[in-house]
């Protein structure tokens, strides 16, 4: 009788693999995830592991730039990783998905998105490896200490309160400007929190390209890389992805462009290769 019952459920799970398009493990990470959804959120695949992450619609979803980050990151066998202001946890999930960093951690003011983070990483079997921290980006090296990190990821808002207009909803506002934190405060918490030798990596704007070089220089942190993304090839930039070293001498490696759409809905093959479809 058990065995004929433990079979019967084991044609039901696989027919329902097969119905759905998942693998058991992932089914799984769903059932779980459904769980532990809060009103509101959505669950959405990373395409990376079988991860998943909760989203809320209602305050700030992560966009490109965050796998683009996460593509162009270099995170050497070993490595403590801190990404600054992490929002839902998507950089530190897909870091840990994609390079051989042994342990991450999220920085994140707002609880709301922490609580979405930390969700994310248990739904996903992370919580050995990630950790997410509520705290001030401003009081980074206070909460972390001095040279902790072999690097530090950040995806910051773009925004000064003298560019655009600032959304009316305070989650979103503080994502896109420099409400809560400016370009000027990243940059410091990161060099202080960074071992000497360790990198710097960001995703920003090419319109305050003069102005980032400057403030990298200004707390040690020399510029080693960056490349450039274009929406299309034959427009010009609207994000640039950079990379600096604590200590490192003056030399920059200016990487081959990525274009994100060959043609309005279709994506270029750098995007393909990046998101891993």
């Amino acid at each position: 009788m058990g065995k004929k019952q433990r079979s019967k459920g084991n044609k039901k799970n696989m027919t329902q693999t097969e119905e759905t398009g998942r693998s058991p493990e992932l089914s799984a990470r769903y059932e779980l995830a459904e769980q532990l959804k809060k009103d509101g959120e959505r669950i959405d695949e990373l395409q990376r592991n079988e991860y998943l992450i909760f989203q809320h619609p209602g305050r700030f979803c992560f966009g490109m730039d965050a796998v683009l980050l996460s593509g162009f990151v270099r995170i050497k066998p070993g490595s403590r990783v801190l990404d600054l202001g992490t929002g839902t946890g998507i950089l530190p999930i897909l870091t840990e998905a994609k390079t051989p960093g042994e342990h991450f951690t999220g920085l994140e003011i707002q609880e709301e998105s922490a609580d979405m983070a930390r969700r994310s990483v248990a739904v996903n079997g992370l919580s050995g490896k990630i950790d997410i921290c509520v705290g001030d980006i401003k009081e980074a090296g206070r909460i972390f200490g001095a040279a902790s990190f072999d690097a530090v990821t950040s995806n910051p808002p773009y925004m000064t309160a003298e560019h655009g207009l600032q959304n009316p909803d305070l989650p979103k506002a503080i994502a896109r400007h420099e409400v809560l934190c400016t370009l000027e405060d990243v940059v410091r918490e990161a060099a202080y929190v960074l071992k000497p030798g360790g990198n710097f990596f960001m995703v920003h704007r090419p319109f305050r390209l003069a102005e980032i070089i400057r403030c990298l220089s200004a707390h040690g942190l020399e510029l080693k890389r960056m490349q450039m993304v274009h929406p299309y090839v034959d427009k010009e930039p609207n994000m640039v992805l950079l990379e600096a070293n604590k200590g490192g001498r003056p030399r920059v490696t200016v990487e081959p462009p990525i274009v994100v759409f060959k043609e309005p809905g279709v994506y270029h093959e750098d995007i393909t290769g990046i998101y891993g479809y």
